[in-house]
């Protein structure tokens, strides 16, 4: 991992770590890098936002960059993040950036680029980036001639380009449903209920009201529970919890219980599978959902390949071994046959579709899956050690001889924080109490050896 770049584009508190100065200069760098890898002398970029206060001035920064260097920006708006992707490639651009924190509160935002496929920027580039921004290495690629300058287009109706997009990856009709949808005060708050409503479903909405401070607060799929009280008074036959950039969804069943995007996973993955859509019969996870999800879809034939936790992780591995299926727990889910990256609209028609196809309701469809108690407690250690529990005897044989126990039954998950000084131990099994008192025991053995 780079030093600007983490997992998920460029992130921070900001006029703190995220400032304006960043932004031009990843502006400037981003249409540099890009210009010379596709041989072109001004590439064209496309530029969306989340609802977040600082979105306009972080996009005013970054457009400044850009143009700086002879590229032109297509200014889109407040969009979701994968809108960006798809129209990305619809209006055949080098690259497409979004400003957005995704579910993080409205103090931070983050910068995040697309390739010209929809596809985020491979490490290389990243890495080349960071390369010219961090050994102080752009003040020689400005324009020097006026007349070279880049100019901003502005795009009113990207929007509807994107609604359409999302009407064409489904055939139903939602006539005669009721959908409740909190779209976390962020970018779906006009989008989601309009697809939603042009496909005939009477649409409630909490969560609509952007005023740039509000988004992801107490509510979209990060806090789902004000949508599950909601579904219940309005009485939806679903519920849809977006969050603030609208690549993740949690779904609320029309029992005001929570579908996460592990059981979404499980009934989308086993309703493609039935259509004969569903490549090799695989379904790609990370490790950190749940041994439900393999014991559910394995009685349905299907096999779940793991990976790291983070959506970049799976779709390196959908698109490695052509796999059209995966996601994360979190609902970030890729439908690989319709898009580049993790998109909750796109999921929430396809968990739509498979509701009006079966004539099923959501909380029959997502009780085929019952997920395994997890007990999840942190090790705190010194940040510079957080990997050596790999190397370590003793801690080792401890999580071997656990792992033993459980057998087929449970496991054992450990994973060092990306931005804590911790180490995340999660067993997962049948008895809940028994994962408590192994799970602290090994939390301690692990901080009398590396704390």
């Amino acid at each position: 991992m780079g030093k600007l770049f983490g997992t998920d584009g460029v992130r921070g508190v900001v006029n703190t770590e995220l400032t304006c100065e960043l932004a031009f200069k990843l502006g400037r760098a981003g249409a540099y890098i890009l210009a010379r890898r596709y041989d072109c002398e001004q590439p064209r970029i496309l530029i969306g936002k989340d609802t977040r206060a600082s979105g306009d001035m972080l996009e005013a920064a970054l457009a400044a960059g850009i143009c700086s260097v002879g590229a032109q920006v297509i200014s889109v708006g407040t969009i979701p993040t994968p809108a960006i992707a798809y129209l990305s490639r619809y209006y055949q651009t080098q690259a497409g950036v979004v400003i957005s924190a995704s579910h993080n509160p409205f103090e931070y935002n983050g910068i995040k680029f697309f390739n010209a496929d929809g596809y985020k920027l491979p490490d290389e580039v990243e890495d080349e980036i960071e390369e010219l921004i961090l050994n102080d290495k752009l003040d020689n690629i400005s324009c020097t001639k006026t007349a070279e300058v880049g100019v901003i287009q502005v795009i009113d109706n990207a929007a509807l380009k994107y609604i359409d997009f999302l009407k064409s990856t489904v055939n139903i009709s939602l006539e005669g449903m009721k959908i409740a949808v909190d779209c976390a005060n962020g970018a779906s708050y006009k989008v989601a209920p309009t697809v939603l409503e042009q496909l005939g479903a009477d649409v409630v909405i909490i969560g609509g009201c952007p005023n740039g401070k509000n988004i992801n607060y107490n509510c979209g799929s990060t806090h789902p529970e004000a949508l599950q009280q909601f579904v219940l008074e309005s009485k939806a036959d679903a519920g849809l919890a977006f969050d603030g950039d609208a690549d993740r969804l949690i779904a609320v069943d029309d029992k005001g219980e929570l579908v996460d995007g592990d059981k979404i996973l499980a009934i989308c993955g086993i309703y493609l599978k039935e259509k004969g859509m569903l490549s090799k019969n695989t379904v790609v996870a990370t490790i950190m959902s749940n041994l439900g999800l393999d014991i559910t879809l394995k009685k349905a034939g299907c096999n779940v390949v793991r990976t790291a936790v983070g959506d970049r992780y799976v779709l390196e591995k959908m698109v490695e071994d052509d796999y059209v299926l995966g996601g994360e727990q979190s609902g970030h889910i890729i439908f690989r046959n319709h898009s580049t990256t993790g998109d909750g609209l796109v999921t929430a028609l396809q968990l739509l579709t498979v509701m009006v196809d079966k004539g099923q309701r959501l909380s029959d469809l997502s009780g085929i899956m019952k997920p395994l108690p997890q007990v999840l407690v942190n090790a705190r250690v010194k940040n510079n050690k957080k990997y050596d529990y790999i190397n370590d005897e003793v801690i080792a044989k401890e999580i071997e001889e656990i792992q033993q126990r459980f057998k087929d039954q449970g496991r054992v998950v450990i994973r060092p924080s990306g931005t804590e000084p911790l180490i995340r131990v999660m067993l997962e099994g049948t008895d809940k109490d028994y994962m408590e008192h192994h799970a602290q025991k090994l939390v301690r053995l692990i901080e009398e050896r590396l704390a």
